[in-house]
């Protein structure tokens, strides 16, 4: 498979949330307490899913739920879950719990990530290193895995993978999360491949770009914040991606900015 060079994602004119592209998907979002994928499971409720929505922070995954319910009446699934402390059966048992209550996934997005620090890799932290693999990179992965049979169970289904622009081009001193990013890109790549005569699953990357969020800040904490996107204005995107009018994507590395 020739993976071609990403592509900037525009979306088409006719493309509204409010006229419910998402009614009857159910989709299964992580990191999505605050931020990106907060914005993201707000943008596809909007549009009609039900929301699945997997976080370690419980406050913050409920206070989301209540957004949501204010915003459209849905009631959003809550998966309270430590991506990074969870062992391989922890996994196995959310996809029972998951098999058994929903039988199947249109959609999934794997938002959840670490930054991890900025430093020059001769100095990194090795601890840190390996909790940034396992965050952006084992648990992936691991809930692809788990996920897997749900999708295939769909008559349709997409794949997100959220990556960023130091995954596609190293950039010095960010270590293990551009390195991670990577991992997360050639795991789009291998899957998307194993699955493109054998499924109905499509599988993208998606690299934001600069936005408004916690990690943002922490990467750049000079920089004017009022001056980036909000996570409200790439969701949207998002929400394309996992329906059926973005049918032709799969295997592709896309830039929304």
């Amino acid at each position: 498979m020739t993976t071609p060079a990403p592509d900037r994602l525009t979306l088409p004119a006719d493309f509204t949330l409010t006229a419910g592209p998402l009614v009857g998907h159910r989709i299964l979002i992580t990191g999505a307490s605050r931020g990106l994928g907060r914005a993201i499971a707000l943008a596809c409720a909007l549009a009609g899913a039900q929301t699945l929505l997997l976080a370690r922070d419980v406050r913050a995954l409920e206070a989301v739920a209540d957004a949501i319910a204010a915003q459209n009446g849905l009631e959003p699934v809550l998966i309270p879950f430590n991506l990074e402390g969870a062992t391989v059966a922890d996994y196995e048992n959310l996809g029972d719990l998951l098999q058994t209550q929903f039988g199947q996934l249109e959609g999934l997005v794997l938002n959840a990530g670490m930054l991890g620090e900025l430093s020059p890799m001769a100095n990194y932290d090795p601890v840190i290193w390996a909790r940034v693999f396992q965050v952006n990179v084992h648990s992936n992965f691991l809930l692809t895995k788990t996920c897997l049979p749900l999708l295939n169970a769909a008559a349709r289904a997409s794949l997100l993978l959220v990556s960023s622009a130091v995954g596609r081009r190293g950039r010095a001193y960010w270590g293990a999360y551009a390195a991670s990013k990577f991992a997360v890109e050639g795991m789009m790549q291998v899957l998307a491949d194993e699955l493109a005569d054998t499924s109905a699953i499509r599988v993208n990357s998606v690299n934001p770009g600069r936005c408004r969020t916690r990690m943002r800040a922490q990467a750049y904490p000079a920089e004017d914040a009022t001056r980036l996107p909000l996570p409200e204005d790439l969701a949207p995107a998002f929400a394309y991606l996992l329906s059926p009018a973005a049918s032709e994507f799969h295997a592709r590395q896309l830039d929304l900015q």
